[in-house]
């Protein structure tokens, strides 16, 4: 069976996207929608850099894409500094009778005791409306922090905490909303970022500790927050601009899920801009790693390791964020309506793509 897919957005994960669904055989890519007035008209394979047509024109009509009836949306646009916006966008799309696979915003991953009923029950609704469902993930929050920790846990007698961890160097990674305005590099360290206000951390990973807790059937007494950061020795640049000596050039930040007063539950990040710095902090395996570690009986170290065949991790980590939505578009197609989690979907292969 063929199924088709409308592409939204087209920024550093959307491109990707593009080329993913262009390699599946079972995709057909039958629209993208884009926000940029200057890409409208352009192809597709163009606006993904496939050096060739695909035979298909950016629109920015939104209700031309849904008006052809596709049977998934894959949704990449950015939801951090949108929030409602991309709740919106979701419930639009449901209500119209379409499937999304998305990658924001993501405490849809599993939003149940992380955000408030009135964030995602607009959403449930609008896919019970439409006959539709909802995948959010990706592969962080997503593939790295649930399917694979979650398999893990499997072959395990004793389990004493589950920690996973994204070490990973993000010098390459090009989008200063996200360093800069979001995360807080470049900025000085008695200035707090966005990503650093109190309750933030767990609305953006509170889902992945929530999740990892009922696979694995543990009710949490809560979780809590930490973060330290680390200044540049001196100036230097990145991809997304220049950051200044003093100002904040590397994170470390963990949300702890909480039980009998320990942290049973732990997302991690190690987030440097130079290799140098921290050299104390959890290294990577290879250029930039997510790594799963199980400790009890017995203890368990799982490093995933990436690297595009451009060379870079980053580059890596977002053609896996896309590929987590695109290869789950038929099982969400399939799966019954409502706001999916990985803990509904079966085994998500590459299937067609050897």
């Amino acid at each position: 069976m063929t199924y088709r897919v409308v592409q939204w957005s087209t920024g550093n994960v959307g491109r990707h996207a593009i080329a993913g669904i262009d390699a599946r055989p079972d995709l057909e890519l039958a629209g993208v929608w884009v926000s940029n007035p200057a890409k409208v008209g352009r192809d597709a394979g163009d606006l993904a850099g496939l050096g060739r047509d695909l035979g298909v024109a950016a629109t920015g009509d939104a209700e031309a894409l849904l008006a052809l009836r596709p049977d998934c949306v894959v949704y990449t646009s950015m939801a951090d500094v949108r929030l409602m916006e991309a709740i919106d966008d979701l419930c639009r799309i449901l209500r119209a009778g379409v499937n999304v696979v998305s990658s924001s915003p993501v405490f849809l991953q599993f939003p149940d005791g992380v955000v408030p009923a009135a964030m995602s029950d607009p959403v449930r609704e609008a896919a019970a409306a439409g006959g539709a469902s909802v995948f959010v993930n990706g592969i962080d929050p997503g593939f790295a922090n649930d399917v694979l920790p979650l398999a893990v846990t499997g072959i395990s007698e004793r389990i004493e905490q589950v920690r996973c961890m994204e070490i990973l160097n993000y010098n390459t990674y090009d989008q200063a909303t996200v360093l800069f305005d979001i995360m807080g590099f470049g900025r000085p360290l008695d200035d707090a970022p966005m990503l650093l206000q109190p309750g933030v951390l767990t609305m953006a990973w509170g889902s992945v500790v929530r999740q990892i807790a009922a696979g694995l059937d543990v009710e949490l007494d809560g979780i809590t927050e930490w973060h330290t950061r680390l200044p540049a020795p001196e100036t230097f640049a990145v991809s997304a601009g220049t950051i200044e000596k003093g100002t904040a050039a590397a994170l470390r930040f963990e949300v702890r899920g909480m039980r009998g007063g320990e942290a049973v539950v732990v997302l991690e990040h190690v987030t440097r801009l130079r290799d140098d710095l921290a050299p104390d902090w959890p290294q990577p395996a290879g250029a930039g790693c997510y790594r799963v570690e199980v400790r009890g009986e017995p203890n368990y170290t799982v490093d995933l390791r990436l690297l595009g065949t451009d060379g870079d991790h980053n580059t890596a980590g977002l053609k896996a964020t896309a590929m987590r939505l695109v290869n789950a578009v038929p099982a969400v197609v399939e799966a019954p309506p409502g706001l999916l989690t990985a803990l509904d979907l079966p085994l998500i292969p590459g299937r067609g793509l050897l």
